[in-house]
């Protein structure tokens, strides 16, 4: 009887080892081996896909404060040239359309000299925005001045680019200054002027 007493000790922790097996291995939870062994694969998927996207956000969110970084450093010198690249533009706007040899000259060299500055600046991702007539208007990226009706563009889209901008990495430096189409801009609005002006006696030339 001492001996029958002696092995229950060593029975209930033998119960206890084959419970924690199970308990592992998910036969408690009705799990067949086979069944348990897939879903703690499915587990260590799912921790291995959490892990891919946590670097992966990790990664894009270095990269963002790295372009912030290097944006904030040379924003300060970036506007500073801006001037410089205005400057330019004026002058060869005002250049002469007949210039003499030697006039012709020193266009060709602000030429040379403004796509030089230009090309610095787009080495650095800072790039010029200047719409053209008919593109939609950007609050992000233009500013704008004023707003006129149009028989050539639709209302809502740029008339005019007084003053081009600058966008560093994405943010805008400088908005463009532009002239907006006002509501009802476009073919209907000329032709409305055009029915004015017949009514009034005004004098518009046709087309052929």
């Amino acid at each position: 009887m001492s001996d029958t007493h002696d092995d229950l000790p060593h029975s209930e922790e033998l119960a206890a080892d084959i419970a924690e097996a199970e308990a592992e291995a998910g036969l408690d939870d009705g799990l067949g081996p086979i069944d348990a062994l897939i879903a703690e694969r499915d587990q260590w998927k799912d921790r291995a896909l959490r892990a891919v996207a946590e670097a992966e956000n990790t990664k894009k969110r270095a990269e963002t404060q790295s372009n912030d970084a290097r944006a904030y450093a040379i924003q300060r010198f970036a506007r500073d040239l801006l001037g410089v690249a205005d400057n330019l533009e004026r002058a060869l706007q005002a250049a002469p359309k007949d210039a003499d040899a030697g006039e012709a000259g020193l266009v060709t060299g602000l030429e040379l000299t403004q796509k030089s500055l230009l090309q610095a600046f787009e080495s650095n991702n800072l790039k010029r925005v200047a719409p053209e007539p008919g593109e939609a208007f950007d609050p992000h990226l233009h500013q704008a001045m004023m707003e006129q009706v149009s028989d050539s563009v639709q209302g809502g889209q740029v008339i005019q680019t007084l003053q081009a901008g600058y966008a560093l990495f994405g943010r805008t430096v400088r908005p463009a200054m532009v002239v907006v189409a006002a509501k009802g801009s476009g073919a209907a609005a000329g032709n409305a002027a055009y029915a004015a002006a017949g009514t009034t006696g005004g004098n518009f030339d046709q087309k052929a």
